[in-house]
């Protein structure tokens, strides 16, 4: 009876499917996987598609252009930190100078205070009266009242220094808040330069090789030729300019030909479009500015078509690049990161404006 019981409970023996049956069974089995995965993926936002060459070189142009922009305030906010750096440095030692003759005059009123205190402090009449000596108690008298007046002065005195030294760290406190504030913009302007440039160089990195050397062949092309256009003209004569400071002026840009492109450099191994322009005419004995917007304004300005040699040649809206004319259509520039200072026609970039200096 046992035995029966237990072979009561057992499961019957699954047989396994063959023929139709088979084909049958899997054919449900891939139905329900397929829509399985239909349900999962459903909210699942379908892949952006990579950018194409041609996009990525039009971001890399961009965001160079768009660091360009950011070098130039760049360097405007550590020019401005500089000035607020020198002015704070100046109002500190004026107010010590100012604390120094303060602390003279407090202790000039204290040793005249002093001797006040010991010589006593009778009534003059009674003084007088008390003299064996009338005329020598009024000529004593009559110092006293000179001491008193020198007293007087001297309090006069102090009183204005205080005056003085409270105002002069009353802007020193200005000029610490200013410089505080160029130096925040400082790191926020270097932030972007940086992520910036990053950024394109992995946008560049997802090039292959050939589009790549495709990328730099077409930037070289828009900039005046690659690094051996540069290495040719290195050694070319300056051409003629219309006084010796604009020939000085050329003849160092032509030596700063080859020279690497780095952002907020001004010589004399590298430098930025403004850095080349500033170093150059500083070379003629010309004292500029130091960034393309400013630069601008450092002379008179003149048409496009009455371009002489040594001119400033500006670009873009935003005035964020600057070349040096050398004529002939030509001018010397610090280009992009990657591109070093070399010859290359004006008509490249957008056309913003010139400006004669000397």
């Amino acid at each position: 009876m046992a035995a029966h019981r237990r072979s009561a409970h057992r499961k019957p023996k699954q047989r396994p499917l063959t023929g139709s049956a088979a084909r049958t069974a899997a054919t449900l089995a891939l139905a329900g996987a397929a829509t399985a995965g239909s349900v999962t993926g459903a909210g699942a936002a379908p892949a952006e598609p990579a950018p194409t060459a041609t996009q990525v070189r039009a971001k890399v142009d961009r965001l160079y252009h768009d660091a360009e922009v950011a070098t130039e305030k760049y360097n405007g906010a550590k020019e401005e930190a500089a000035t607020a750096t020198r002015a704070v440095d100046a109002l500190a030692d004026e107010a010590a100078r100012r604390t120094a003759r303060l602390n003279t005059a407090r202790h000039a009123l204290g040793s005249l205070a002093t001797a006040q205190y010991r010589s006593g402090t009778l009534d003059p009449a009674v003084q007088l009266a008390l003299s064996s000596d009338p005329d020598a108690y009024l000529q004593r008298a009559s110092y006293l009242d000179r001491a008193g007046d020198r007293q007087d002065g001297l309090l006069r005195g102090i009183r204005r220094q205080v005056s003085q030294i409270t105002r002069v760290k009353a802007r020193a406190d200005q000029e610490t808040e200013r410089l505080a504030a160029r130096r925040a913009e400082l790191r926020e302007h270097r932030t972007a330069i940086r992520t910036k440039l990053a950024d394109a160089r992995k946008l560049l990195d997802t090039l292959t090789a050939d589009e790549r050397a495709a990328y730099d062949r077409a930037a070289d092309a828009r900039h005046g030729g690659g690094p051996s256009h540069a290495d040719r003209s290195a050694g070319r004569a300056p051409v003629a300019a219309p006084n010796s400071r604009a020939a000085q002026a050329i003849a160092f840009a032509h030596g700063a030909i080859g020279k690497p492109y780095v952002w907020g450099a001004t010589g004399p191994n590298s430098f930025d479009c403004s850095g080349l322009t500033q170093a150059a005419w500083k070379a003629a004995g010309v004292s500029l500015p130091r960034t393309t917007y400013t630069q601008i304004n450092a002379g008179a300005r003149i048409p496009r078509s009455q371009l002489a040699p040594g001119d400033l040649v500006f670009f873009y809206s935003g005035i964020s690049h600057v070349g040096l004319y050398i004529g002939g259509g030509q001018m010397i520039h610090a280009p992009r990161p990657g591109a070093p200072v070399r010859i290359a026609p004006v008509d490249e970039m957008p056309f913003a404006g010139a400006t004669r200096v000397a």
